[in-house]
Parts: C-alpha cells; structure tokens; sequence
C-alpha cells in the first residue's frame, strides 16, 4: 500500500491538547479490516477513523462516505468523537460544505458545518431505567441513586457533579457490568454554563476512561431531557475535558461542538 495522509483532531473543544483525540485517514476506497485494526492499534488513540467516498459518490470532494471507527482493540458500532473528527477534516481539508452523509454500522449519520460547530446527527439511544444494585455502588465508590440500562452501556447517576468528577472506579466491577462502558452522570451543579456533567469508562473496548465520548451522549440525552426539555449543555469531565450542545430531536440527537486539527503525518505502509 503506497503512503497514506492521516490527521489527528481533538474533538469537542476549541483548544489543543483538550477533547478527545482521533486520527483521520482518509482513503480513495475500501481497504482491509485487518490493516486498519492494525494502524488503529499503532496510534493507540481512543479512535481512529477510516473513511472513503460511498458508492459512486466518488472524489476528494464527495458529501456521501463510508465511515469506519476502530479503538486499539477492535471495530466499534458507532463513534462520536471521532465522526465530528473527520467531519472536520473533510470540511477543513477537502472544502466539503453543507451536509455530509457518513454511512456507518449504525446506519447513516450526518454531519453540518457553521459558525456555531459542527452538528452530529446520530439516533438516540434506547434507554431503560434497571434497579441499582451494590455492585453498582462499588463500582464508583459513591452512592448511586438511579441507572438505566442502553443498547451497549449502563447510565449511574449520583448526587453532586463533585462526585463525578472525583470519581476512582473500580475498572475491574466496571467491566463486568456493561457490554461496552458505565456512564457515570450527575446535573452540574456546580457551573453556570453547563447542565450535565459526566465521564465515560470502557475497559471492555481498551479504554480506561474516555476523554470526551459523543456516543454517550446519545443515551444522556434519553435519560436528562424529560427533566432538562429537549435541549442541554454537556460537560464530559475527564482529565482533558470537553462540552457539546446536546438537543432531543425525534428519535435523533443533535451533538454540536467543535474540534481542532493538531498533527499531521503519513503511514508508510
């Protein structure tokens, strides 16, 4: 395989070395799984995304793409972070305007570029509301006063948005409770700008904690709105941190942040 561009972007911030990382490679068309596991394995970022044009939507400048995301570990059914990622690069790079199509395992997902960001459409997450349990408490060492059960995590709300952020779960009780990864939530209060607070941790996908997780947030968004309206700002708490614009929309969600490209390089083989 001859040389190959790729970019990493920090996502859902405006500042560098905040969000969360994702390298881009962009492709002219499908290449092997194999080979992409093994460069997502290489950057050992959260993400890494592959995309190409779909179909015959052919060219650098297409607005329809296949979109692929994989951790270290293994390819993922949906990703947010890195989806605004390579929207970025597509719209930075490539002078993609207006709508793009990414075509995923989880169907087909969009993204729109402004002033305010960028826009994700993603589907909502189907959220059910499960008994707390003790194991749940001592996965996050604090009390636990609700959890809801979605198609791939466990939602833990607390008390306090200091609990949240001082949280030190046990990763061992957090990898047997859910598929993919627990969200542990809270409503902030404790800034003015902000109405949820929370962080995402995935051992199960090869992630301890995840900095900035869009994906989650299409299961917060299920769990908070009947209390916040449709509409909220999401801080996710890890130690680089980072917010999005979470809006219910139907049986979608619209995650709209911003993101910032900070490394380019090529992969020789």
């Amino acid at each position: 395989m001859s040389n190959i561009d790729f970019i990493q972007v920090d996502a859902f911030t405006d500042q560098p070395f905040r969000g969360n990382p994702a390298a881009v490679v962009v492709l002219d068309g499908p290449v092997d799984e194999i080979w992409m596991q093994s460069v997502a394995n290489e950057m050992n970022l959260s993400e890494t995304a592959f995309c190409h044009p779909s179909g015959n939507h052919g060219g650098s400048r297409a607005t329809e793409w296949d979109l692929r995301w994989f951790t270290p570990v293994s390819e993922v059914d949906l990703c947010g972070h890195a989806t605004l990622a390579t929207a970025h690069v597509l719209a930075s790079e490539h002078e993609i305007t207006g709508e793009i199509g990414f075509h995923t395992r989880s169907g087909r997902l969009s993204a729109v570029s402004g002033d305010y960001g960028i826009r994700l459409d993603f589907p909502v997450d189907l959220i059910e509301t499960h008994d707390v349990t003790q194991a749940m408490g001592d996965a996050v060492g604090t009390e636990v006063v609700a959890a809801g059960r979605g198609a791939t995590d466990l939602l833990l709300e607390v008390v306090t948005a200091a609990e949240v952020r001082q949280c030190s779960p046990d990763i061992g009780i957090i990898g047997e409770l859910a598929p993919r990864g627990v969200i542990v939530t809270s409503a902030c209060d404790d800034r003015e700008h902000v109405d949820v607070v929370s962080r995402f941790f995935a051992p199960n996908g090869g992630i301890v904690e995840d900095p900035v997780t869009g994906s989650a947030h299409t299961t917060l968004a299920a769990w908070w709105t009947p209390r916040l309206g449709l509409a909220f700002r999401a801080e996710q708490a890890s130690a680089r941190g980072g917010e999005m614009d979470v809006e219910l929309v139907g049986e979608r969600v619209h995650l709209t942040g911003r993101a910032v490209t900070v490394a380019r390089g090529i992969l020789l083989t």
